[in-house]
């Protein structure tokens, strides 16, 4: 599920195959209109769908010339990344 809360959207629940089609819309749906701070800390577990997500976010941020900030990154999506060899092209955390 993903909110929108003080100026950024809040992902929680499940970062799996079977969540992530619906939310990666849902996220596009924002990132076409305006930069966003995307906040995973109410995450509860992931697989390597929500790394591909987040990349997506990515690259249609870039395409739209939108800005694509991330806090709060489980640990678990971060070593699928680094496993993956793509850690390096996720968008920067902010504090």
């Amino acid at each position: 599920m993903i909110t929108r809360e003080d100026g950024r959207l809040v992902v929680r629940g499940r970062l799996t195959i079977a969540t992530v089609p619906a939310l990666f819309e849902a996220g596009l749906q924002h990132l076409a209109s305006e930069d966003l701070l995307v906040d995973f800390s109410q995450v509860e577990a992931v697989d390597s769908a929500a790394v591909s997500m987040l990349l997506g976010w990515l690259r249609a941020a870039q395409r739209s010339q939108r800005a694509l900030r991330v806090t709060g990154l489980p640990d678990d999506l971060l070593s699928l990344a680094h496993l993956y060899g793509v850690a390096e092209l996720l968008p920067r955390q902010s504090a």
